[in-house]
């Protein structure tokens, strides 16, 4: 993979990381300035279910920025686009649509049959 076309991906994957950042922050933000105390336990109840919906988009955010970080850190190091299991290349329309992948669509679909023997 050429040196623009890394620099391409860097920028996605640092804006997608930027974002998630940003939301995780008013999150943060928003859980710690609200406090509002519901009287009525249904409007309790909903609000603590709203909290833990969020809590649990979080997660996943976290998880997905752990795997934007590696990413990177795959571009850095000069092996980003390089399937971990075959060592061919990861096609470009599929890093478009999922910058952190590390598996070509051939070893994924692959994985995914292995995971459903499972």
């Amino acid at each position: 993979m050429d040196t623009e076309t890394q620099e391409y991906f860097r920028g996605i994957l640092l804006e997608e990381m930027r974002m998630l950042l940003e939301e995780a922050g008013k999150t943060v933000s928003e859980m710690t300035a609200d406090n509002t105390n519901f009287p009525d336990p249904n409007d309790r109840a909903t609000q603590e279910s709203d909290r833990s919906f969020e809590l649990r988009i979080r997660d996943r955010e976290r998880k997905l920025i752990n795997k934007i970080r590696e990413a990177l850190e795959r571009i850095n190091e000069g092996v980003f686009g390089i399937c971990e299991m075959c060592g061919e290349d990861i096609s470009e329309a599929r890093l478009k649509a999922r910058p952190v992948t590390t598996l070509c669509i051939d070893c994924k679909i692959e994985q995914e049959k292995k995971e459903k023997l499972r």
